[in-house]
């Protein structure tokens, strides 16, 4: 039988919230294993013509040294010539971060995980088993595309594809898209299908023609100062002022999108339908055949899906062994105010945490307040072990 390594902590997952949570949990003293391909998701699945919506000022590092406005300056550039922020150069920043914090990342994948005797028990792609008090799992965002139940019902698997898997564009030049949603993802891949040659491009959403204006996110910095000061607000609000906050955060990052977007939605035209959804979909010879509720018919070759994500923790196949073992509200993990699962020493970060914690959690901005309590945690169970 393989021998068992063992550690004082799993991370599983290399994207921005498992590589600041390791930093940071390394820095406090705590014996981390980083699981997972570095950025993979941000390598594989976001084009790399894609801007970023953030500024310099939202980073990785707890300890706020190694931040993008010092990765930036290190390297002589202005913070105002790069904005917005290319996807390539926060790549850079993360690939710097993790080199400047020390966090070292095994390029080995999970297949399965287990609490059999009071610790957690990882099997590894490569045969490895590795023992571990903690876990902090960051699943990202891959698994969770929402795909609407008339998509797989009308259309063969390869005339539509969800943003999270469209991140090469040349099969689609001088071809005919309609791209199902209104937010910022759906208008910068209409963008990008623009700026490769598209023949047309149709994007349908419910809600109102979103502004193109700057958006301003500063509203988000005292929240953040809140999840970290006092223990589990966001969940201990009424539900009207949660819905209050998420309506403004709707307001400000979906129903306002970036003006850089606007040149390049004219040439070929980027044709908007807005309150608008899907009413019938159907492949024929000359392409499929789309009715919309407002009665028009559009005629196109490809389908793309900008109908974001919903957390749904049994999609993540390396936690199928524990799954039973944690409480789930729709889908979502319960956490309690350091990101702790119902299943003890397993912590959950990032986007499947917005429901307990907020919808920033789904950005970078969330980063850094959520290591800093999840490493919280973890100090408090070792206290207490």
């Amino acid at each position: 039988m393989t021998d068992i390594e063992r550690t004082e902590l799993l991370v599983i997952g290399a994207g921005p919230y498992g590589l600041t949570t390791a930093a940071h949990a390394k820095r406090q003293g705590i014996e981390t294993l980083v699981l997972g391909e570095p950025m993979s998701f941000w390598r594989e699945n976001m084009p790399a013509k894609m801007m970023l919506r953030s500024g310099p000022d939202w980073h990785m590092d707890v300890a706020q040294q190694h931040t993008m406005m010092a990765f930036l300056a290190e390297r002589g550039v202005d913070s105002a010539d790069v904005d917005p922020i290319p996807i390539s150069l926060f790549l850079e920043y993360a690939d710097w971060f993790r080199e400047q914090a020390g966090v070292e990342v095994e390029p080995d994948l999970v297949e399965d995980l287990a609490k059999p005797n009071g610790r957690f028990e990882a099997t590894l792609r490569s045969g490895r088993r590795v023992a571990a008090d903690a876990v902090v799992a960051a699943p990202g965002i891959s698994r969770f595309g929402v795909v609407p139940e008339w998509v797989e019902r009308s259309l063969s698997p390869e005339r539509w594809s969800h943003t999270c898997e469209l991140v090469h564009f040349e099969e689609l030049r001088g071809k005919r898209v309609l791209i199902v949603g209104g937010r910022q993802s759906a208008f910068e891949w209409a963008a990008l299908l623009a700026d490769e040659g598209t023949a047309e491009v149709h994007v349908v959403h419910r809600h109102d023609p979103p502004d193109f204006a700057p958006a301003d996110w500063s509203f988000v910095d005292p929240l953040m100062d809140l999840t970290v000061e006092v223990p589990g607000w966001f969940r201990k609000l009424p539900q009207e002022e949660r819905e209050a906050v998420a309506k403004r955060f709707w307001a400000g990052g979906r129903l306002k999108l970036e003006p850089w977007l606007t040149p390049r939605l004219t040439s070929p035209p980027v044709h908007r339908h807005p309150h608008a959804s899907i009413e019938e979909c159907r492949e024929e010879d000359k392409g499929i055949r789309v009715r919309l509720s407002t009665g028009e018919n559009l005629m196109v070759d490809h389908v793309v899906l900008a109908t974001g994500y919903k957390p749904d923790m049994k999609k993540v196949p390396y936690l199928s062994g524990v799954v039973g073992s944690m409480e789930l509200a729709d889908g979502f993990p319960v956490l309690d105010e350091n990101f702790q699962t119902s299943l003890p020493g397993l912590f959950v970060t990032g986007f499947p945490a917005t429901r307990d914690f907020g919808p920033f959690f789904g950005f970078v901005r969330g980063c850094v307040p959520a290591a800093t309590l999840t490493v919280e945690g973890l100090m408090k169970a070792r206290t207490l072990g």
